[in-house]
C-alpha cells in the first residue's frame, strides 16, 4: 500500500507543480484544465493500482490477468473522461487543452516512473520457507556443524 500512496503523491506533486505554472502561464483557465487533468490522471491510476494491489494479495495467481484487464479499463476510462470533456462546450471557453494534456502525460509518466522504481525497491519475498517444527529446531547450545573434521 506504501508503493500505492507514495506513486499518488509523486503523480499528484507533479500535477500541481503543472497547475501552478498553467496559473503563471495562461491565467485561470490553464490552472483549471491542468488541475482537472491531474485529478483525473491520479485517480484513475490509483483506484486501478488498488484492484490490481488486493487481487494480488487475494489471489496471487490471477494478478497478471487482472492487471493487463485494468491497464485496458484505465484506458478507456481515461478515454471515457477525457473525450466527451474536450469535446464539450463547456472546456473549449474554460479549459486550456494544452495544460490538460501536460497534466495527464506528466502524471502518468511520474506515477509509473515513481511505481516502477518503488517496486524494484521493495523487498518482496519470492516464496515462503516452510515452517519449522520444534523437532526441526537446532536446539540451544548444540552446533548442527560436522566437528573434527567429521564428513
Amino acid at each position: 500500500m506504501s508503493t500505492l500512496v507514495r506513486a499518488s503523491a509523486a503523480a499528484s506533486g507533479i500535477g500541481l507543480v503543472i497547475s501552478l505554472v498553467a496559473l503563471a502561464v495562461a491565467g485561470g483557465a490553464g490552472f483549471l484544465a491542468a488541475l482537472i487533468g491531474a485529478v483525473v490522471v491520479v485517480t484513475v491510476l490509483f483506484s486501478g493500482a488498488l484492484v490490481v494491489t488486493v487481487v494480488a494479495d487475494l489471489m496471487p495467481a490471477a494478478s497478471l490477468m487482472v492487471a493487463l484487464m485494468t491497464y485496458t479499463l484505465q484506458m478507456a476510462l481515461l478515454a471515457l473522461v477525457l473525450i466527451p470533456l474536450s469535446l464539450s462546450e463547456w472546456s473549449s471557453r474554460e479549459l486550456d487543452a494544452p495544460w490538460l494534456a501536460a497534466a495527464v502525460i506528466g502524471g502518468a509518466l511520474v506515477w509509473t516512473v515513481a511505481q516502477v522504481v518503488l517496486a524494484t525497491r521493495a523487498r518482496i519475498p519470492v516464496y515462503d520457507l516452510p515452517a519449522r517444527t520444534p523437532a526441526q529446531a537446532p536446539r540451544e547450545g548444540v552446533s548442527t556443524a560436522a566437528e573434527g573434521g567429521a564428513r
